[in-house]
């Protein structure tokens, strides 16, 4: 059976964006998106609409933009020939640009399980906190990484929003010079 394999960027005080969306205050760090990167490797992403936004708005026009670094390029590559999962009430399907997108409306759950009955790598969710949330609390989600920035916002978008409570086996931390700690953990 396949996992499903949360990785998020959060604040120290559990936020992963601001209060209207903001992501500005992440630390970049190659040296954390190495060790991320290293380590899982998906055949699926999964998104929510704003997730799916973003890094469509992004992602694709990485791999042949000249100026971009030979590893974002790479990136781009491998995250284009993924399948893209997007769960929305909101898009349609002439929204979904992207090469190798499935968009679908209804039981998350249920597609999520079907998903990791099939053959195949692991799942993976970027972002996309209402996904894991509905996920998290139907017990779906196998493996959490957290890229803890060192920073307090005080308010934002919680993580875990009315998420029934469960407990994590750490699997592993690393910590970086920029200040990023990386904490993986298992059900």
């Amino acid at each position: 059976m396949r996992k499903v394999i949360m990785i998020n960027r959060i604040s120290m005080d559990g936020f992963f964006a601001g209060p209207n969306g903001e992501m500005d205050w992440f630390i970049h760090d190659p040296e954390v998106d190495s060790a991320v990167h290293g380590k899982e490797q998906g055949d699926v992403l999964i998104f929510g609409s704003t997730t799916y936004r973003e890094f469509d708005s992004f992602w694709p026009h990485i791999a042949s933009d000249p100026n971009a670094s030979k590893e974002f390029r790479a990136l781009a590559d491998e995250l284009t020939q993924m399948t893209k999962v997007v769960f929305s009430t909101t898009l349609k399907e002439n929204d979904l640009t992207w090469k190798n997108t499935k968009l679908f409306d209804g039981n998350l759950a249920e597609v999520v399980r079907n998903l990791k009955n099939e053959d195949g790598t692991d799942i993976l969710i970027f972002g996309s906190g209402t996904i894991v949330q509905q996920l998290a609390s139907e017990g779906l989600i196998d493996e959490y990484m957290f890229v803890v920035t060192p920073i307090v916002l005080g308010t934002g978008k919680p993580l875990f929003k009315d998420v029934h409570k469960f407990n994590l086996k750490l699997l592993r931390t690393m910590s970086f010079n920029s200040g990023n700690v990386l904490l993986h953990y298992a059900i």
